[in-house]
């Protein structure tokens, strides 16, 4: 029975990564310090499905806690870790930096000392499409530059991914970091544009709408998400002994270090995204037109072509067909 590590596994991705995993029969260590920065009893409702897993374990703490997993990596000598525990949030970035400091960049060097101790087969770290910033061409390719971040979240989640690579440089340590393309669906975070706009609509409230509406997402169905994640736990990247890489492929030239995105490779304007939510509920929204928010981006798009070569998986999961499946949670969860 291989070990999986999983941080943040009371989180929304992190909780299906889990379920995923315990259901293909692996022994899972759960770490999540069931943060207060949304709602704490959707965390633990999320947590308490896992805990009907005999191969489950719960442990609740923060991943920069000193010491904590490298006690963990000792104890439990996973063969896989997936780091998701992360302070999100591209807004609140703005107004409390220092949670992001402290959970993104010391929570990650934490992960890798533990890790640069205790090696595991496979290291697989999140990062965010936010990291390609003020890049204009589209799509986002992994092999484009990303050096203008525009919000601390993304600046700390682009120095992760420096982070990991100096360490699977070093120290041989297999590293693929993935960058997501606002992933939604059920089980969702109360901060994001999905949850707030259903929640508005059904309670008869008008819904902020950012720069007017004129912006575009690559919306991610969750469960997309996380089967591209499980296939990538076998896409191992090998450090070239030669030095040279694949065209077209980000894997590291000096190291066994491979950033991939995913996404759902279609831009979806956000007045669609609002029609979809509309169709789901049967209702009309208000819109309460606002300006572009700081730190925000107009558009994100991927080029998934590197996930589809490395496992034959591309996300497909239609954004009608994905935001249906989330309003119906929605409704069943709140008995709205």
């Amino acid at each position: 029975m291989p070990t999986a590590l999983v941080t943040g596994a009371a989180g929304f991705i992190g909780s299906f990564v889990c379920r995923t995993l315990l259901e293909e029969g692996w022994r899972v260590i759960g770490l999540d310090c069931l943060s207060d920065y949304y709602d704490v009893a959707l965390k633990a409702r999320r947590e308490e499905t896992l805990a009907a897993y005999d191969a489950y374990r719960s442990v609740h703490d923060k991943v920069e806690t000193p010491g904590l997993l490298m006690r963990l990596f000792e104890e439990e000598k996973p063969d896989v870790v997936i780091h998701l525990a992360a302070q999100a949030g591209v807004r609140y970035s703005i107004e409390n930096p220092r949670s992001y400091l402290e959970s993104n960049i010391v929570g990650t060097f934490e992960l890798l000392e533990a890790a640069r101790a205790h090696p595991p087969r496979h290291m697989l770290l999140a990062s965010t499409s936010s990291a390609y910033g003020a890049n204009e061409a589209m799509p986002y390719r992994e092999t484009d530059k990303a050096d203008h971040q525009m919000s601390f979240y993304a600046a700390t989640k682009k120095s992760t991914e420096s982070m990991a690579h100096s360490y699977a440089h070093l120290f041989d340590l297999p590293i693929t970091m993935f960058r997501f393309f606002t992933v939604y669906g059920p089980w969702g975070r109360p901060d994001m544009a999905l949850f707030k706009f259903t929640k508005a609509i059904l309670e008869g409230r008008p819904i902020d709408v950012y720069n007017h509406g004129d912006m575009k997402r690559d919306f991610t169905y969750v469960e997309d998400l996380v089967h591209a994640i499980r296939l990538l736990i076998d896409a191992v990247p090998r450090r070239p002994e030669d030095g040279v890489v694949e065209e077209g492929d980000s894997l590291s030239p000096v190291a066994p270090f491979r950033v991939v995105n995913i996404g759902n490779s279609d831009a979806v304007q956000l007045t669609d995204f609002i029609a979809a939510i509309e169709t789901a509920t049967g209702r009309t929204a208000a819109r309460n037109l606002m300006p572009m928010q700081p730190g925000d981006v107009p558009a994100t798009w991927a080029d998934a072509t590197l996930l589809k070569r490395l496992t034959g998986y591309a996300p497909k999961t239609s954004v009608p067909e994905g935001v249906a499946k989330f309003v119906r949670w929605y409704r069943q969860y709140y008995n709205a």
